[in-house]
């Protein structure tokens, strides 16, 4: 069974949602104050992190910036507001997905049944060294020199992809495809976001090549 973590200060939104997916063999746990979740989490681990924008005291971004301090559990961000700004902000600090409020549970379910695929391995025997980073897909593992490189669940996807299409150029949409979760309506800034960030974290930035008009394409040499 998955174990999630809700932090969103209101409380009726645990019970229905806990019951609800309790349906799909995911058990749901609440928090309402950001400060203990966060404690919370360096105490226990869980599956994935349901995580409101409008929370009291620190707001759910600075929450999920201080998650990626010590933590790389898949993160989907509520927001009630419904900006675009919100979900690119978001996605820039590390969060995998998005669901504006009001939302349906079953929605709610989906984006992070999607999550949870795009984390499974795509093939049991591929291993692809790109220089000093090695990507084994079969043990969802980056590694640099053989010390792990922590990277989101939706951060590893884009690279598998990247590595197992690096003949050619995938366009913005083909990825947004791949990566099903990320809002239609933001999806170029958004996969820019995620190249971005991914990136960073390689430590190599000319090893994703970006095409002008095209999209992007990994260049391994």
């Amino acid at each position: 069974m998955r174990k999630l973590l809700l932090i969103d200060d209101d409380e009726r939104l645990a019970e229905p949602l806990q019951q609800y997916f309790a349906k799909f063999d995911m058990l749901l746990d609440n928090e309402t104050d950001p400060l203990k979740a966060i404690e919370h989490l360096k105490r226990q681990s869980y599956d994935l992190i349901v995580l409101d924008v409008m929370l009291p005291g620190i707001d759910g971004f600075e929450t999920c910036r201080r998650i990626r301090q010590f933590s790389d559990v898949p993160i989907v961000m509520l927001t009630a507001r419904g900006d675009v700004m919100d979900r690119v902000i978001g996605l820039e600090l590390g969060a995998d997905d998005y669901l504006p409020k009001p939302f349906e549970p079953r929605e709610l379910v989906v984006r992070i049944q999607n999550i949870f695929k795009r984390a499974r391995t795509v093939s049991a025997e591929n291993v692809y060294q790109l220089g000093e980073l090695q990507l084994d897909i079969a043990r969802k593992q980056l590694t640099r020199d053989d010390a792990e490189v922590a990277v989101t669940a939706t951060e590893f996807g884009l690279l598998s992809l990247l590595v197992q299409n690096q003949d050619r150029v995938l366009s913005r949409d083909e990825i947004m495809q791949a990566l099903r979760g990320i809002d239609a309506d933001i999806y170029s800034r958004a996969i820019d976001v995620l190249v971005s960030r991914l990136r960073q974290k390689l430590q190599r930035p000319e090893l994703i090549r970006t095409v002008r008009g095209q999209g992007y394409q990994l260049v391994n040499r």
